[in-house]
């Protein structure tokens, strides 16, 4: 069995424990381990909705989100998510409410889940993709009392599911809805069972200070994915993904002149924080909102914002790939590509990437469950192209259940792992140790420099 260590500790800002296991079905960290990691500075006790704050104040006239014509300064982003939010609690969303987020790459997307961290309300990402029976699901587990989704999206009515969706489970009673650029928002409407109606535009009121909220509370849900089972809500708390997107931004080397593209779905975990969207705002970078990955309109966002950093999984970036002879925009803005996420990719990709693109390539491996592995800018070529890399934190710690130098599961535990899913008490007795690792599913070994080969899952 291979292990790293655990990591030093140092000074940091220290903050009472609060009580995180007030949201029934969530599992806290251990106190002492939750001290550590507050002692240690990982966790600095600070809520994503209070960090945009001080975002906005340190990079105020900066861009901090670009969507084809659309440019929002990181003022503005703070701005709209504090009226929207007083919007929502003029609506009735209430601290404690789980609200369905369902929006593609705009950045409604954004202003609406640092909204609802501000009404202390905890969002629900849910891929834009999923249709009445995953949502259905989301609904019902979570007890959402709210879903915001498009009008309609590429040919799909998300209203209507919705309003089919509240008849099925009658908690569900509030319904904002998105209609695009350019589109008529519509007006409030009320369905014959007493489900609201609001368009999102509307959502535009006074400010109102926040409700109090613990850092370590629960943040948002992601939704769990490597596997064929049926998919799990992942709790995910203020402190460990602010620490998580913290981390991967400075294995990155981020600064405010970096400009971040999400090509990928802006709710995966790889998108939204690796560092992704909230990496990049926490760097005072900006950050570039597309809606599809498809070659033609990475080439020409990539082109025409002088993208710095992307990041994409294997299959799309072997499109990415046999595209790039016919591009004809200027790529030499973009420095590094990341890849990866929850799969490896082919080592020819790897190595094809790294020459066609010009730019370095960071392999990264992670789980939205927490853990997370990158290369590191300065490794060896073969360590970039044929490893996952090392941990992205000091204070995460691995098992390989396999002797020495063989492959076995992975294991991980730190302080942006979390300990269960969301009310899944049967899938928690499989998935995670008497002593808090998270059984990820991936088969993996160690290489001689403790770099993490992962080589498939389990089943």
């Amino acid at each position: 069995m291979e292990q790293t260590g655990e990591g030093q500790t140092g000074a940091g800002q220290a903050t009472a424990l609060g009580d995180s296991s007030m949201l029934d079905g969530f599992t806290p960290w251990p106190d002492e381990e939750a001290a550590h990691y507050r002692r240690a500075g990982y966790w600095q006790g600070r809520t994503l909705s209070d960090l945009l704050r001080q975002w906005a104040r340190e990079h105020s006239t900066r861009t901090a989100l670009v969507h084809g014509g659309t440019r929002m300064t990181y003022a503005n982003l703070n701005r709209r998510a504090d009226r929207m939010a007083a919007g929502l609690r003029l609506r009735g969303i209430r601290p404690g409410d789980r609200v369905v987020v369902q929006l593609p790459n705009v950045p409604e997307f954004v202003v609406t889940v640092f909204a609802l961290l501000r009404t202390g309300a905890i969002p629900v990402f849910a891929p834009v993709a999923h249709r009445a029976a995953e949502i259905g699901r989301l609904v019902r587990t979570t007890g959402a009392a709210g879903y915001v989704g498009p009008v309609s999206y590429r040919g799909f009515d998300h209203t209507g599911m919705a309003s089919r969706i509240s008849v099925e489970f009658p908690f569900l009673r509030r319904v904002f809805t998105w209609s695009g650029a350019g589109a008529q928002a519509g007006g409030f409407s009320v369905t014959s069972e007493g489900c609201l109606f609001f368009p999102l535009s509307s959502l535009d009121s006074p400010p109102e200070p926040d409700p109090p909220l613990d850092a370590g509370s629960v943040a948002f849900f992601l939704v769990s994915g490597g596997t064929a089972a049926l998919p799990e809500l992942i709790p995910r708390t203020h402190d460990d993904y602010a620490y998580q997107a913290r981390a991967g931004g400075e294995v990155l080397g981020l600064t405010q002149e970096d400009v971040y593209l999400a090509a990928l779905p802006a709710e995966s975990n790889f998108a939204f924080g690796c560092p992704g969207i909230v990496g990049t705002l926490a760097a005072g970078g900006t950050v570039v909102l597309i809606e599809s990955p498809e070659p033609a309109e990475v080439f020409r966002a990539i082109g025409s914002e002088r993208v710095t950093f992307t990041s994409v999984v294997p299959d799309i970036a072997a499109q990415w790939l046999d595209a790039l002879p016919a591009a004809t925009e200027d790529l030499s803005s973009l420095r590094v590509m990341q890849i990866g996420g929850g799969a490896p990719p082919h080592r020819a990709t790897a190595e094809r990437l790294a020459a066609a693109f010009g730019c370095r390539m960071q392999q990264v491996f992670g789980r939205a469950e927490g853990f997370l592995s990158a290369t590191r800018l300065d490794d060896a070529a073969e360590t970039v192209l044929g490893t996952q890399g090392r941990p992205v934190s000091p204070a995460d710690e691995i098992r390989i259940d396999a002797p020495a130098g063989q492959t076995g599961e992975l294991l991980a535990r730190g302080p942006s792992t979390v300990r269960g899913y969301y009310k899944a008490d049967a899938r928690n007795a499989r998935a995670f140790t008497s002593d808090g690792f998270h059984r990820t599913g991936d088969l993996a070994r160690l290489d001689a420099h403790g770099n993490l080969v992962v080589q498939g899952r389990t089943a």
